[in-house]
């Protein structure tokens, strides 16, 4: 019986912990809805706010870390209960990073001042790329409590449409022309599609999470040594 209770804790622990790393992810899709706004209006005080925030997604990810590390302290899991614990500490790495690129761009936007140049062309773009990081972010959180390879696998085509809107803004920043102010404010909107590049890339890693829980397996959804 009293094996039983203690087992009865770990995977109500396990249920606990898994359930504050999803939230994780929900609120990394706040911190991106919230950046994406103010690069949309060029709002400095609302990046900073972004900045300031994130303090509540790294708290989150210290608060899973030191709960998984002292659930493998009271028992040693196995099979599924292994890959899940690995799977956890996996995920809330990935909110982590991805709530480090959302204050990245809430820190370099304020490098193009309050009135920027604005060229349309790069901005839908970037903007675009937000709307695509944040379904990525929702869908892997989706596919995770699923258990749900296949939805975990179309992250991929997601992933796709990402990088081609980062190599379309590069090249529209490339011929963007000789004003000097126009040229820095299109690097920095660079900088912000790489952040949501970046987004994206942990998204997919999340979702390759997803396959290694399910069938104990760990392989990568696309080849990135191939162009």
């Amino acid at each position: 019986m009293a094996e039983d209770r203690v087992r009865q804790q770990f995977r109500a622990e396990l249920s606990r912990l898994e359930s504050l790393t999803l939230g994780a992810l929900e609120l990394v899709t706040e911190a991106l809805d919230r950046v994406m706004e103010a690069v949309h209006h060029r709002d400095i005080e609302l990046a900073a706010r972004v900045v300031l925030e994130d303090d509540g997604i790294d708290a989150r990810y210290l608060e899973v870390h030191r709960g998984i590390l002292s659930l493998l302290a009271l028992q040693a899991p196995v099979a599924v209960d292994l890959r899940l614990v690995a799977g956890l500490l996996h995920v809330i790495k990935h909110a982590e990073r991805m709530g480090d690129q959302c204050v990245n761009i809430a820190k370099v936007l304020p490098l193009s001042g309050h009135d920027p140049p604005v060229h349309a062309s790069i901005l839908d773009r970037v903007e675009e790329m937000g709307r695509c990081a944040r379904s990525q972010v929702s869908q892997a959180k989706h596919a995770f409590h699923l258990r749900d390879v296949e939805l975990a696998k179309d992250l991929v085509r997601q992933d796709a449409r990402i990088n081609e809107l980062n190599r379309q803004c590069f090249r529209v920043a490339v011929e963007i022309g000789d004003d000097s102010d126009v040229r820095e404010w299109a690097m920095t909107m660079m900088l912000i599609a790489r952040a949501l590049e970046r987004i994206g890339d942990n998204a997919v890693d999340i979702g390759e999470q997803v396959a290694f829980v399910v069938t104990g397996l760990f392989r990568e959804f696309s080849d990135a040594s191939r162009a």
